[in-house]
């Protein structure tokens, strides 16, 4: 409250603006399908802004991400992808920021979340510290389960790294591709 200590919390879940955001609620019946998009998934495949994304947090110094890097722009479907990032905390105060790694498929051949939280790690920083954040993505977390074939599968495709500090905040992006085989 003093501007002592430095808070850090961030959102573990998406507010909307409005009830329209959300999931039909479904009261009248014993037995409701609902599909797989909920929270930030919902709202960015709606290509709606919300009123505080998942992530979100405020902070009495200042965060900036640069120099993302994939350790390979190739991988194959039982490899895993290096990421890393830089972040600097260009306040006054010392202070705790969360890297957080979505992947998006804009090729796939299903229908699936424009971006999915595929990594975060929790940073503590001094006045002025920049420090390397490192995150591995098994590229087997990017696949979907084929209902015909009973199996997970890993798309042959392009794959979009994006990095930030809240679903929204995005300003950091490199892709990958999964060859076929």
């Amino acid at each position: 409250m003093f501007g002592e200590t430095n808070p850090s919390g961030k959102l573990p879940v998406t507010f909307p603006i409005s009830e329209g955001q959300l999931p039909p609620f479904v009261d009248d019946q014993n037995q409701v399908t609902y599909g797989f998009l909920h929270g930030y998934r919902y709202v960015d495949a709606m290509g709606e802004d919300p009123r505080f994304p998942f992530g979100f947090g405020l902070s009495y110094t200042t965060f900036s991400l640069s120099g993302l890097t994939l350790d390979s722009t190739s991988v194959a479907g039982d490899g895993l992808v290096g990421v890393s990032v830089n972040v600097t905390n260009q306040g006054a105060l010392a202070g705790d920021e969360v890297v957080r790694m979505y992947v998006s498929c804009p090729a796939s051949g299903v229908d699936r979340a424009v971006r999915e939280l595929k990594g975060f790690q929790r940073v503590s920083l001094g006045p002025g510290e920049t420090r390397t954040v490192a995150m591995n993505l098994a590229v087997q977390d990017l696949a979907y389960w084929d209902v015909s074939g009973k199996a997970f599968v890993v798309e042959p495709l392009t794959y979009v790294s994006s990095v930030g500090t809240s679903s929204r905040d995005l300003p950091l992006t490199a892709s990958f591709s999964v060859p076929p085989g």
